[in-house]
């Protein structure tokens, strides 16, 4: 379960980055309260997963999800540059996150 709870809490994280994008600078009332909503919400499941799961195992997977899915949400939404150079980073970091998750005896 509170793995789960980890994988929401990153999503959440790709959430509070994009709509913090969309905020221009916190200037747009909507997308700024999306972003505060959804940080404390992120950080919230990030706190209580860390009770169960090591520091550093937590804390990778969370900003990996966060990253990967920031990555996908730039160049879906965004369009920002999908290159082979950019493919091969978000692939090492699922990579990261996937030996972090064998490596935690949680």
């Amino acid at each position: 379960m509170v793995w789960i709870l980890l994988f929401i809490a990153g999503i959440f994280e790709v959430v509070w980055a994009y709509s913090m994008k969309l905020s221009e600078g916190f200037s747009k009332p909507i997308p700024s309260l999306i972003t505060l909503v959804m940080m404390i919400a992120s950080f919230g499941l990030l706190s209580f997963a860390m009770r169960s799961i090591p520091l550093g195992t937590a804390y990778t997977i969370w900003t990996g999800i966060g990253a990967i899915g920031a990555f996908i949400i730039g160049i879906v939404a965004l369009g920002e540059q999908l290159s082979f150079m950019r493919v091969c980073a978000a692939i090492l970091i699922v990579c990261g996150i996937v030996l972090m998750k064998m490596s935690s005896a949680h």
